[in-house]
């Protein structure tokens, strides 16, 4: 196999009938979803080849209909936020550099605003077309699996976004293994809560299509109320969430398992940031038969490297980000030697076919993070460098320790901020924490959300952390920011000073 149109069509001839996709009131069947798909790309095949393909609008049925249009003719596509500032859609835009241009009837006035020079065609007509199996024939014939899917944008150091490349063989080598490994069939039903344009969404869509399972698509706007949030996951039954641990630490921290226990869920896998331990345990207090899985790994290596099956049995102080899937390789670098000793840290670095092809239309910045291996200078063997320091324990497993650029000087000490983090969680009465260097005024601050007052919360730190990782200011919130992916906002956190 080496074009992941195959997960839609084998996928189609098993379960034409079967519901593919969920969104709300609307749904549709294996068999539509490929039609549409092959009338979108007969479209487009017969237009461009291996070019990439912006996708304007909201998640939904229909973009992933776009999405699979773009794969039919031999594309790759990149999906742009319209909540996202103009500034950063324009960043992307000229980055990207695309000549077409999907978006829907809700968004076509603000597409023809951003995308004025390019041809913007909405969902809606491309739809009525019909199919022309020449132009896909033509197009799968000439497809390669090195080819790329898709360009999804991050934050880069230097302000702009980085748009990291991921291929076919990529997302293929990964799905095949994701899927084997924690079992996921034709029975699942995935509740997805990432946005399209964040690699967590790879692994609800194409391992998804891969088995022929369905897909319910969350809106938004359930996370922002967990009894409705709730309501929707036991209503369509769902039985695997692949979330960020923000997601899943805002249904703990409003209680919403005491409102409503999605009982169907039978394996969580979380990943983004450390899971707090006492939201985890609420989990699975909860759901006692359900498998709970850490993972591990930036967009730039293919959604996850590392992982970790949590063990009911187990007393941890610090979940593992565990081993490597099969077919990847993760190396510890400090000062480019290979650690192997336990409780060393270094540098989590990954090789293997799940690496990406780099940032598109940015040749430096690609040429600092994927680099030789420096241990190897027999042959070519890329690694990317994740920026992420991590260690082995006892028992082999690779231990997450935080961000190299976490890693603060304060007070004439190397501090890691996650560590204070973690200590904060250890309080009781604290539910989530966050905290933030500012170097300029070199003040550490620590942000949390739970029912203990400043002075209590500041003398339990000094019974468990030293005078100088004790945070200058605490501040208490009755919630965090979050961005689209997920994640603690620690940007809006720091504008907040």
């Amino acid at each position: 196999m080496y074009n992941v149109i195959d997960y839609l069509k084998n996928t189609t001839l098993k379960y034409e009938n079967k519901i593919a996709i969920i969104e709300e009131d609307k749904q549709i069947t294996y068999k539509d979803f490929n039609y549409y798909s092959s009338v979108v790309g007969s479209y487009l095949g017969d237009k461009v080849f291996n070019e990439p393909i912006i996708v304007f609008m909201d998640k939904g049925i229909d973009t992933l209909i776009a999405f699979f249009g773009t794969i039919y003719a031999g594309c790759f596509y990149t999906l742009i936020n319209p909540e996202l500032p103009e500034n950063r859609i324009n960043q992307i835009k000229n980055t990207i550099n695309s000549s077409i241009v999907i978006t829907n009837e809700e968004y076509y006035d603000l597409a023809n605003k951003y995308f004025k020079d390019l041809k913007i065609n909405k969902i809606e007509d491309l739809k009525k077309g019909t199919v022309n199996q020449k132009v896909l024939d033509e197009c799968y014939q000439k497809h390669i699996d090195c080819d790329p899917l898709y360009v999804n944008f991050t934050s880069g150091s230097t302000g702009v976004p980085k748009g990291v490349v991921i291929s076919h063989r990529s997302v293929i080598e990964f799905i095949n293994v994701f899927t084997d490994v924690f079992n996921f069939t034709d029975k699942d039903i995935i509740g997805n809560q990432a946005p399209f344009d964040f690699d967590v969404s790879v692994k609800d869509i194409f391992s998804s299509f891969k088995v022929g399972a369905t897909l319910v698509i969350i809106p938004k706007k359930y996370f922002s109320n967990p009894a409705l949030l709730l309501d929707y996951l036991c209503d369509n039954k769902v039985t695997t969430l692949t979330w960020a641990v923000s997601a899943l630490c805002l249904v703990t921290t409003f209680h919403g398992l005491e409102y409503k226990v999605p009982k169907d869920v039978n394996k969580i896998l979380f990943s983004g940031e450390v899971m707090p331990l006492k939201h985890l345990k609420m989990w699975m207090e909860k759901l006692p038969n359900t498998t709970f899985v850490n993972l591990y790994g930036p967009t730039e290596i293919t959604c996850n490297c590392l992982y970790h099956v949590v063990d009911r049995n187990r007393e941890y102080e610090k979940i593992p980000v565990g081993k490597p899937f099969l077919n990847e390789r993760i190396i510890l670098l400090d000062n480019d030697k290979e650690v192997k000793d336990i409780n060393q840290s270094g540098e989590i670095c990954v090789s293997g076919t799940s690496l990406g092809l780099g940032y598109y239309n940015n040749t430096e910045q690609t040429n600092k993070n994927f680099v030789q291996n420096p241990n190897n200078l027999k042959y070519h063997e890329m690694i990317y460098r994740t920026g992420d320091l991590g260690f082995y324990n006892e028992l082999g497993e690779i231990v997450f320790m935080g961000r190299k650029d976490f890693q603060i000087k304060y007070l004439g000490h190397r501090i890691e901020l996650e560590e204070i983090e973690k200590a904060l969680m250890d309080i009781p009465n604290v539910v989530r924490s966050c905290c933030i260097f500012d170097e300029e005024k070199s003040k550490l601050y620590g942000f949390y959300i739970g029912d203990i007052d400043k002075k209590e919360l500041h003398s339990k730190l000094k019974e468990i952390l030293p005078i100088y990782m004790i945070p200058t200011k605490l501040i208490k919130k009755e919630e965090f920011p979050i961005t689209k992916n997920g994640k603690i906002d620690r940007k809006k956190l720091k504008e907040e000073l």
